[in-house]
């Protein structure tokens, strides 16, 4: 039962010049053989974060082998390599993805860190249709470290070779394992062992970077890494999860829900000043100081301490103290977007619950029915196809996956759960932390994240064993792709560039 829950829950989560001025087509040189890895390379220059850069883009396959040294799957990646670093101990790297399980790294690419990125709407409404605004980024991440956009097998233009199975990379430690192998290769090829490493995931891609911690730093050929960025974060996945007997997921939830109805003024923000910050302080302490023990007390709670609680928890999320009490102080996420603006005849997105979408009886249910999902998707896709093929001169005519390609997944992690009960990869950031002194944690969290709520991501840093000396957490108000919104653009970037620059 755990597992199909989890399996449901990933489906969700979802996360100058910046070319060169000749054609790409003449810039651009591409492999001959058509059995062996194709690799597209490219020169090209930027001003990022005031900083002019020249760098090298190598768009390639990379084919994973089996014990008998045939190839079994290829990882598709989009490397950018700074001109002017001869020492590889003065340039980082960072090896970036998204999530899913299933999801290219198309997001987090065009969205925030590469050379290029689409321009959404100001303000959190539907993309629309093409033409779409396809920008130079001032803010990638290439000023401050070289870059390695991954796309999992599955994935983009990933996939599994000859008579190999996707059994055996789609699960939790499968996946971390071919990502794993293919850092190592890719650190092999480019002579960059002695390079400051970084992880930098979104979404299922923080559980990635969990599991991958165990898989490259675990046993004697130690691949340490000097930090990992966690964007949306979801490590323990019983913090989130609002079904039956698991009360604490209304705990990692309720903060969130109070966030989203500030934003759309179903809360009296006059009766904390107009500050989110203080407002969302008191939700947090109820949520724990009142809200869980009674759930813990259930029937045994004395009605009169039942309708105060269920006062106050429909003064911190918007709804009717009564639909509070005929829910039993339980709101389960889908009845909460689609309740909160019930009376507007709109339901509210989970990525992001600043989106708005007609709310249709018999609806919802599916993550297609997400305004927040699908406000964005078509200008990603269009962008990172139009950047691959016209920029950069990659002629593939394969489907590029962006998410949802991945069915199966096998979420039995061993230790970290999956079988029976949730995927809790956080003892191994915690581990690892413990066994490499310079391995720090961001965690950037939207306030408006439905998908994977802030805090989730703090009750879990919250238990005992992390360095929190060596853990920061950054919020931003928007969602679970905070980047789609502008001012949480740039704070994000110049936090993650702050972030490796400190290290």
């Amino acid at each position: 039962m755990a597992a199909r829950i989890l399996a449901a829950l990933a489906i969700f989560f979802i996360i100058g010049c910046a070319e060169a001025q000749d054609n790409p087509a003449d810039n651009t040189s591409e492999t001959a053989d058509k059995d062996a890895p194709r690799v597209f390379e490219k020169k090209a220059r930027i001003t990022a974060n005031g900083k002019s850069i020249s760098y090298k883009v190598i768009a390639a396959e990379t084919f994973l082998k089996n014990e008998k040294g045939e190839p079994a799957a290829s990882i598709f990646s989009t490397s950018y390599i700074a001109d002017g670093f001869p020492d590889p101990r003065t340039r980082p790297v960072a090896f970036i993805f998204n999530g899913g399980p299933g999801s290219a790294s198309l997001w987090l690419h065009m969205g925030v860190f590469g050379p290029k990125r689409v321009r959404l709407p100001s303000g959190p409404e539907d993309d629309g249709a093409a033409p779409f605004d396809l920008i130079e980024n001032p803010e990638s991440l290439i000023a401050v470290a070289d870059m390695v956009f991954i796309d999992p097998v599955g994935t983009g233009w990933s996939r599994v070779l000859g008579d190999a199975k996707t059994d055996d990379y789609w699960g939790v430690k499968e996946d971390a394992a071919s990502v794993r192998e293919f850092i190592r290769r890719w650190l092999v090829e480019h002579k960059r062992w002695n390079s400051p490493k970084y992880l930098i995931g979104e979404s299922y891609g923080t559980t990635r970077s969990g599991a991958l911690l165990e898989a490259l730093e675990s046993g004697w050929t130690d691949i340490a890494i000097n930090g990992i960025v966690l964007i949306s974060t979801v490590l323990n996945f019983g913090f989130d999860a609002t079904d039956a007997g698991n009360d604490v997921g209304y705990i990692g939830l309720m903060p969130s829900f109070a966030a989203s109805a500030w934003y759309h003024g179903k809360v009296d923000r006059d009766a904390w000043g107009g500050d989110i910050e203080r407002f969302l302080n008191d939700a947090r302490a109820f949520a724990t100081d009142e809200y869980m023990p009674a759930l813990l007390k259930g029937q045994l709670m004395a009605s009169a301490e039942r309708d105060a609680v269920a006062a106050k928890l429909a003064s911190f999320i918007g709804l009717s103290q009564t639909y509070v009490t005929r829910s039993h102080l339980r709101i389960p996420l889908r009845r909460f977007m689609r309740e909160l603006l019930r009376d507007e005849g709109l339901a509210i997105g989970r990525l992001d619950a600043r989106y708005t979408g007609v709310e249709v009886d018999g609806v919802g249910e599916n993550p297609e029915y997400d305004p927040s999902a699908y406000g964005i998707d078509a200008a990603y896709t269009a962008g990172i196809l139009d950047y691959f093929s016209r920029d950069l001169g990659i002629d593939i005519t394969e489907p590029y996956t962006t998410l949802g390609g991945v069915r199966e997944w096998n979420w039995d992690a061993g230790n970290a759960g999956g079988r029976n009960s949730y995927v809790n990869v956080a003892p191994m950031v915690e581990r690892a932390m413990r066994q490499n002194k310079d391995l720090r944690v961001l965690a950037a969290n939207g306030y408006y994240d439905l998908a994977t709520p802030f805090f989730g991501t703090e009750m879990t840093f919250a238990q005992p064993g992390f360095d929190r000396s060596r853990l920061t957490l950054t919020y931003y108000e928007a969602g679970h792709m905070m980047y789609i919104h502008e001012p949480s653009l740039e704070a994000l970037a110049q936090d993650v560039r702050s972030f490796i620059e400190g290290g």
